[in-house]
């Protein structure tokens, strides 16, 4: 599969992967294997941190969520450790991309109380005293809080937050099953309409269709294997994949990526998902959650 197969926001993908630590702040502590989502997830303690409601006091906030509130101090920490991670000035777009990391993070964090997540303050501080003792010690652990814009309390709450967030996160990404309908087809590509519609005409005239697409793709003759709703880049070829009858081809679909053409060759209503079509689907649920649960809060911004 090419570039015209899904790509997902960069930042969904951050939350799907990452499961305690914010970005870009890695700790110094032993190299170790993410578990990716397309596999079994292992199971997380059962954690639940307590929201933060509005205080009487002045401090300045950047944005509420659900009355839960993102300091003006967490968010500008944020934004040190990202530029650090980045290693380049600070756009825009960049800090709007920081606040809807952060939001989205508290949303995760919130519903995950919702579906059985629980905290207790000794499992906090037993993950807590753990990242101290992986990290080298205090004296070390101390030196990263400070190069990283924490203290030990704001790096408390990001830790149960983030914990909390990435539980429901993974609840998300189970959600999606292992095996589900799919078809296996292959595809003439080309880059301008004149071009497509030859290979059509040849097509409507008798042409051998796998001939045709070994022409246009002699590496892989144009085969984009087996897939699932909701994987390929753009909805028409989706829709145009799942309509098909076996060795039918579809009209001219234009796409950003150019001209296709597809065949479906097989179908199968319950194939186990390949590792990368399943993160592929995990990603568009975590996507999709995220969207829902936005357009159900209340969501203030307050930066000027």
């Amino acid at each position: 599969m090419r570039n015209y197969i899904v790509g997902r926001n960069i930042r969904v993908a951050i939350l799907l992967l990452v499961a305690l630590l914010l970005t870009g702040c890695a700790l110094p502590r032993p190299a170790t294997t993410v578990v990716p989502p397309t596999e079994t997830l292992p199971p997380i303690p059962t954690l639940s941190p307590t929201p933060l409601e509005p205080t009487a006091t002045s401090e300045p906030m950047v944005a509420l969520v659900n009355g839960e509130m993102i300091s003006l101090a967490d968010f500008q920490a944020e934004l040190s450790r990202y530029q650090a991670a980045v290693g380049t000035e600070l756009a825009t777009e960049d800090e709007q991309r920081v606040l809807d990391d952060l939001i989205d993070q508290v949303l995760l964090a919130q519903a995950a109380p919702e579906v059985g997540f629980e905290l207790g303050g000794e499992t906090l501080q037993a993950n807590y005293s753990r990242l101290v003792e992986e990290a080298g010690g205090e004296q070390v652990f101390k030196e990263w809080l400070a190069t990283n814009n924490y203290t030990e309390g704001s790096f408390q709450h990001a830790l149960a937050r983030s914990m909390a967030a990435a539980w429901m996160r993974d609840q998300i990404a189970e959600g999606v099953p292992l095996t589900i309908e799919q078809v296996h087809a292959r595809q003439v590509l080309l880059y301008n309409l004149e071009e497509a519609q030859s290979v059509i005409s040849q097509l409507d005239s008798g042409a051998d269709f796998e001939t045709l697409a070994g022409e246009y793709d002699p590496s892989a003759g144009g085969d984009l294997g087996w897939f699932p709703r909701g994987y390929l880049l753009d909805p028409k070829l989706d829709e145009a994949a799942f309509s098909l009858e076996i060795d039918a081809y579809s009209e001219i679909i234009q796409t950003q990526a150019g001209f296709h053409i597809l065949q479906v060759l097989e179908r199968d209503p319950g194939r186990p998902l390949e590792p990368g079509a399943r993160q592929a689907l995990q990603l568009r649920a975590l996507e999709d959650w995220l969207a829902q649960r936005r357009s159900q809060s209340q969501i203030q911004i307050l930066l000027p």
